[in-house]
């Protein structure tokens, strides 16, 4: 199937953009002489890449506004595992769905997921049409058999994710170094050298991880995993915010990908704000995520690029420090080369992971500088069009069954709760 986007606005000019195999083929001033199997009128509408969300955890949008306003090992023991241990297939499939929809109508292309029930983040994602990297948990807490069990489990589902749509990646996702053993982390390492795999991990999030390194491994949680042999390319760290300089020059050294979630980080109050300055004065490739509704409360990447811009500004006093050229680049192009994808910009031979921005919104008026006004200005609300693999998710804010998944989420949620 090809698909015209016929007068759509793009770095000033109206042009029309020819979709075919998944790809932009062609882009031409408007009027252009194409053709296609469908044409979409973008009646002036702006087309910009699709916002890569680096951290989350897609079916805990069942958890929206269960937990809040708690610290942060109370909030995991008492209400966010308890609830979790009651989880099925199913209900994550219903979570994952609302996640799904929320992240197409908010501009999202593309999430890095961790969560349980594999299977049924997996068929969320098939059926509504979004990329992801999918990663079952690995949470052995130091018991073998629990290991040996997590291992069978992940070996089965590399297998299964073989039949998966090219638009899925299968991740290997070891929690944290404080609930996943040596040996697991070591499995880990191995099995993602072995099959080219990517590894997903929380690392460094709280103060009390670092001392509980300290006391367990006698080093901090970045130089324990240099012992094991787990700083790479293949490594995506989610949150990274409780770092001294040397940790930050070994993630460089080692080209370890960071994820930024500034919003969760402030509402569980971790203590300390990612260094992201340091970050770039070591090149190190930073994205950006929003974590989990449980702890966010929404999916929206707009609302994150402005937090993470906001709160670096703040934290140094410095108000040049992420720029929004700086932070688009992290939802956008950093964020897909993090997963080895070549979205996140537009240009022919590039995915087509899609926005078509409405700029006669008032928040993006009078429109001196797009960027800045989708940094600091928009929210989720200007995106009329998503559009992944050049299939139209939404288009003038519809995403077909959108009421049936609402209505389904809130029955999971019903049968969670009970």
């Amino acid at each position: 199937m090809s698909l015209l986007l016929r007068q759509v606005v793009f770095e000033g000019e109206t042009v029309d953009l020819l979709i075919a195999a998944g790809l932009i083929q062609k882009i031409a001033p408007s009027p252009a002489d194409f053709s296609a199997d469908e044409v979409l009128e973008g009646g002036g509408l702006t087309v910009v890449p699709g916002l890569y969300n680096g951290h989350t955890h897609a079916a805990m949008s069942l958890m929206r506004g269960y937990a809040d306003d708690m610290e942060l090992q109370s909030w995991l023991t008492t209400k966010i595992w308890p609830l979790e241990e009651k989880l099925t297939e199913e209900l994550v499939y219903h979570g994952t769905r609302l996640a799904c929809l929320e992240m197409i109508k908010s501009g999202t292309v593309f999430f890095n997921d961790m969560y349980w029930h594999f299977h049924g983040t997996a068929r969320a994602v098939e059926e509504m049409g979004l990329r992801a990297a999918l990663s079952a948990v690995i949470i052995d807490l130091n018991d073998p058999g629990r290991l040996a069990e997590q291992i069978a489990v992940n070996r089965d589902l590399y297998q299964a994710s073989r039949d998966f749509s090219d638009r899925l990646q299968f991740v290997l996702g070891p929690h944290a170094i404080y609930t996943v053993s040596r040996a697991g982390l070591e499995w880990v390492r191995d099995f993602a050298a072995e099959h080219d795999l990517m590894i997903h991990l929380h690392l460094s999030e709280t103060e009390p991880e670092v001392k509980n390194s300290l006391t367990a491994f006698g080093c901090r949680p970045v130089s324990y995993l240099a012992q094991l042999g787990l700083l790479s390319e293949r490594l995506v760290a989610a949150h990274a915010v409780w770092l001294d300089r040397d940790e930050i020059a070994l993630l460089e050294k080692n080209q370890v990908r960071v994820i930024n979630n500034p919003t969760s980080n402030m509402k569980l109050a971790v203590g300390k704000t990612f260094a992201y300055r340091h970050f770039v004065e070591h090149g190190v490739l930073v994205g950006l995520g929003t974590d989990g509704c449980a702890s966010n409360n929404n999916l929206d990447m707009f609302e994150t690029m402005k937090i993470s811009a906001l709160l670096q500004k703040f934290a140094v006093h410095d108000p040049t420090v992420q720029p929004a050229s700086a932070v688009w680049r992290m939802a956008t192009a950093a964020g897909a080369a993090i997963f080895g994808l070549r979205g996140g910009e537009i240009g022919v031979g590039r995915p087509a992971d899609l926005l078509l921005i409405d700029r006669e919104r008032p928040e993006m008026a009078p429109g001196h500088n797009l960027i800045s006004d989708l940094v600091y200005s928009a929210s989720g609300a200007v995106v009329d069009t998503t559009i992944v693999a050049g299939r139209v998710l939404m288009h003038q804010r519809r995403v077909p069954g959108e009421k049936e998944i609402i209505a389904e989420a809130r029955a999971a949620v019903r049968q969670l709760l009970r």
